[in-house]
C-alpha cells in the first residue's frame, strides 16, 4: 500500500474521531465541508453525462440543511419538500428549458449527498445536552476514565453511537478488503468487478463483531441483540453505498470521482460507504432501542 495512501488514511482518521467526539458546530463545520467537495464530485459525475443540474442551488440548500440540523434536527425533515419543490420551480425559469434528467440529478444531489449525510449530524447530536465548550463542543473530562469504562455510560449518547458507526464502517471496510484480497474468489457484482463474495460476507461478519463489542463496552440494552441488528445494518449499508457509488461512476465512464485524496481518489470514493448508514443507525438508536430498555 502507497505510503500517501496511509498518511491521509491516518489523517483522514484522526480529523474524524476530533470532530466527532467535539461534536455541535465542529462537527457539522467538517462534514459541511466534506458535503461541499463530495457534491462537487457527484455533479462533475453528471456533468460528464451531459446533464444540467441545478449546482449551486442545490449546495447552497444542502449547506442550509446542515446548520438546521444542528440547531434542530426535527426542522430538518422538512428542507427536503421544501427544497425539492424550489429546485423545480428553479428550473422552469431557465432560459434553456429543463429536461427530466436535469430535474432529477438536481433532486437525487440533494438527496445523496445532502440529505442523507445530514443524518450524521443529527446522530451525533442524538439525545446530548452535554456541552463543556463553546459552539456546543464537548470534551470527556477524563479520558483515563474513558478507557478504563468507569464512566462511559455518562457519554453523550450521540457520542457513543456515532463512534460505534465509524468503527463498524472501517472495520467492514477492512474486513472486506483484507478478506477479499486473499481469499476472495466469487465477483460480487459486476459493477466493481474487484469485490468478492467472501469479501463481502467477511466485511459484514467484522462489523457485526465490532458492533457487538462496543454495544457490550457502552452497555447498551440486550447488548447481543442490538448489537448484531446494528452491525447487520452498517455492515450491508455501507456495502450498498459503495456499490451505489460504483454505479455512477461507471455510468460516468471515470475510475474514482476525484483525485482531492492522494492515494484514495475523491471524496465520494472514501466516504460512499457512509452515506446510507447515518439514517438507519439513527432511527434504529431513536426508534428500535427504547423498546428494547
Amino acid at each position: 500500500m502507497p505510503w500517501s495512501r496511509i498518511f491521509s488514511g491516518i489523517v483522514a482518521i484522526a480529523v474524524a474521531l476530533s470532530a466527532t467526539v467535539l461534536g455541535g458546530w465542529y462537527f457539522t463545520i467538517v462534514f459541511a465541508i466534506i458535503i461541499f467537495l463530495g457534491q462537487n464530485e457527484f455533479f462533475d459525475l453528471v456533468r460528464a453525462k451531459g446533464i444540467a443540474p441545478t449546482v449551486k442551488t442545490t449546495m447552497v440548500v444542502s449547506q442550509i440543511l446542515l446548520a438546521i440540523c444542528t440547531l434542530d434536527g426535527y426542522l430538518a425533515d422538512a428542507v427536503m419538500p421544501l427544497a425539492g419543490t424550489f429546485i423545480c420551480f428553479y428550473l422552469l425559469f431557465q432560459p434553456k428549458m429543463a429536461t427530466i434528467a436535469d430535474i432529477s440529478a438536481s433532486i437525487l444531489g440533494l438527496f445523496y449527498t445532502g440529505y442523507l449525510p445530514s443524518y450524521w449530524v443529527r446522530l451525533r447530536a442524538f439525545n446530548t445536552t452535554d456541552s463543556n465548550l463553546p459552539l456546543g463542543g464537548y470534551w470527556p473530562p477524563s479520558w483515563a476514565d474513558f478507557f478504563a469504562h468507569k464512566h462511559s455510560v455518562t457519554l453523550p449518547d450521540g457520542l457513543t453511537a456515532t463512534l460505534m458507526t465509524f468503527l463498524c464502517i472501517w472495520a467492514a471496510d477492512i474486513g472486506a478488503y483484507t478478506f477479499g484480497k486473499f481469499f476472495g474468489k466469487t465477483p460480487l457484482s459486476d459493477i466493481s468487478p474487484k469485490k468478492t463474495v467472501e469479501g463481502a460476507v467477511f466485511g459484514v461478519a467484522a462489523s457485526v463483531m465490532v458492533a457487538f463489542a462496543t454495544a457490550y463496552y457502552f452497555n447498551w440494552p440486550k447488548y447481543p441483540i442490538t448489537g448484531l441488528i446494528l452491525g447487520l445494518l452498517i455492515g450491508v449499508a455501507g456495502l450498498l453505498g459503495d456499490l451505489t457509488e460504483s454505479m455512477l461512476k461507471r455510468d460516468a465512464g471515470v475510475k474514482d470521482s476525484g483525485q482531492l485524496i492522494p492515494g484514495h481518489g475523491g471524496i465520494l470514493d472514501r466516504t460512499d460507504s457512509y452515506i446510507f448508514t447515518a439514517p438507519l443507525v439513527y432511527y434504529f438508536i431513536s426508534l428500535l432501542l427504547p423498546l428494547l430498555i
